[in-house]
């Protein structure tokens, strides 16, 4: 009867998750640059650049979670070119050619090192603006302020 239980905990607990990852991923979340540069150039929308350590970063969960993940959000989408840059710890979250592609963005465009990090590039690369950061708090208002103000 343990075990059961146990296994229909499990099933419900993952289904939840899934439908999380799910949701998440509903927006086109590019994790190629090359590839963002050229939708950018195409497009002419600036690119949205999400920093994030999506396997250890407790504000970038929540932020994911309260921002990313919200119907406001989703409809602000359709004005960027949407790029993550993820910097997990664990070793099966992106490929070692995806990391080492991660690192050179890090390096480049979040040199203070914060987790999460938003930076805007207009089609020309050049950095429009940067949020960093967020709190326990859970208010999203300087992060919708942020977008909005980068939406012509």
């Amino acid at each position: 009867m343990k075990n059961l239980f146990l296994l229909l905990f499990l099933c419900v607990s993952m289904q939840g998750f899934s439908q999380e990852e799910e949701e998440y991923s509903n927006l086109n979340w590019l994790t190629d640059f090359e590839q963002a540069k050229k939708e950018s150039e195409s497009s002419k929308k600036p690119i949205l650049m999400y920093f994030t350590g999506s396997d250890w970063c407790g504000p970038c969960k929540l932020l994911k979670k309260d921002f990313f993940s919200t119907e406001a959000f989703k409809n602000k989408a359709e004005n960027f070119v949407l790029l993550m840059v993820d910097m997990p710890r664990r070793l099966d979250v992106i490929t070692p050619d995806q990391k080492k592609k991660n690192k050179v963005l890090v390096k480049k465009y979040n040199q203070k090192g914060g987790y999460p990090n938003l930076v805007a590039l207009n089609d020309n690369l050049n950095v429009i603006g940067e949020l960093s950061g967020y709190t326990f708090l859970r208010e999203t208002d300087r992060h919708f302020a942020f977008v909005e103000g980068l939406i012509k």
